[in-house]
């Protein structure tokens, strides 16, 4: 997630032998590389799945160098997706012309095309006009006719990840989060919304990171595709909003700002933008209605994430404090359920 240049001293040691083969043999391919040999690996700071690298060779232009992008998956995050069905859809939106092309793949990774574009930063998120494309592109994204079945994954997966959480966690942790009460709060969100039909192709991590941006074509281009799958379109928003709190480049990349949640005017722009980008004005009943499901789904979203955070906790080496930022998620459930559903009960934390 949100891998930006960390320039440090070549560190080839950590890509492996199998990979660095690759690398040499699609690198002696291009003509304007003298030596396929002379690879530089720069590590990109702010991945919390895999490890992600940029690898450059200089080539006979001045000041000139190819790159491309290397993969390694995380320890463990399997528990998270599926890698196989991860591959297909990477490769399947590289032929729709959505994402960078996929250049070969070695046992714990993989090879990806360099996009020349910016990745956004965490305030890119609230500027008008960035937001204003990612709103248009979120359009497209879910109008993508993905092969296979087109089922939602939003409410199994979660009681699949509640599953291996409660596998993982010690009695302590299982009890300080209340685990034993998240299957109940899932039943009670997708009842409350089992009436939405708005069913499309969704990212469901739409972070700053995933998301580059074409400065001189103002073209958007989202990326990392590893939790992408059918769910409800507001599940996909709400998360994006969700996601306007953090900032993942900072020295406590845990911690999220909820001052920063986009408020109803900003909301309200953003999906005015996502309703009318395919042509025509949404009415305003088609408006309120789309803002009050985001808003629920939102809900789901700290569900979602805060036991993505307690099972990283166990699985996942990267530095990062996963349990603090799951009791974050869970907090502003607690915060945020009555006013959204109308019910209280006792608090999860």
């Amino acid at each position: 997630m949100g891998p930006v240049e960390n320039p440090v001293n070549n560190k080839e040691y950590r890509i492996p032998g199998e990979a660095k083969e690759m690398l040499k043999s699609l690198a002696s391919k291009w003509e304007d590389i003298d030596d396929a040999n002379s690879l530089w690996v720069i590590p990109l700071k702010g991945a919390m799945t895999n490890e992600v690298f940029q690898i450059k060779w200089p080539t006979k232009t001045q000041n000139m160098s190819r790159k491309v992008v290397v993969r390694i998956y995380g320890e463990g995050v399997e528990v998270f997706f599926d890698r196989d069905t991860e591959i297909l859809t990477f490769e399947f939106m590289s032929k729709q012309g959505q994402g960078p092309r996929l250049l070969g793949r070695f046992s714990n990774g993989r090879i990806e095309e360099f996009i020349h574009a910016r990745t956004l930063s965490a305030s890119d998120l609230h500027d008008p006009d960035i937001s204003a494309l990612i709103a248009a592109k979120m359009k497209e994204f879910h109008g993508l006719e993905m092969p296979g079945p087109k089922d939602v994954s939003l409410w199994h997966r979660l009681r699949n990840w509640l599953k291996t959480a409660k596998s993982l966690c010690t009695p302590e942790e299982a009890k300080d989060f209340r685990l034993d009460s998240i299957e109940d709060e899932i039943s009670l969100i997708e009842k409350e919304l089992s009436g939405d039909q708005s069913i499309g192709f969704c990212h469901n991590d739409l972070q700053y990171g995933n998301i580059m941006v074409d400065e001189k074509t103002r073209s958007i281009t989202i990326i990392d595709y590893e939790y992408a799958s059918y769910n409800p379109i507001a599940f996909d928003i709400a998360n994006h909003f969700c996601e306007m709190t953090a900032d993942y480049h900072t020295d406590t990349p845990h911690i999220l700002d909820y001052s920063k949640y986009p408020g109803l005017e900003e909301r309200q722009r953003f999906l005015h933008i996502y309703l009318s980008s395919s042509g025509g004005l949404p009415s305003d009943i088609e408006l309120e209605q789309l803002l009050e499901n985001v808003e629920k789904y939102k809900l789901a979203s700290h569900l979602f994430w805060g036991l993505w955070g307690i099972i990283s906790e166990h699985v996942n080496e990267i530095d990062f404090d996963y349990m603090e930022y799951a009791r974050q998620r869970f907090e502003q459930y607690c915060l945020r359920k009555p006013a959204l559903l109308g019910s209280s009960g006792p608090p999860l934390m």
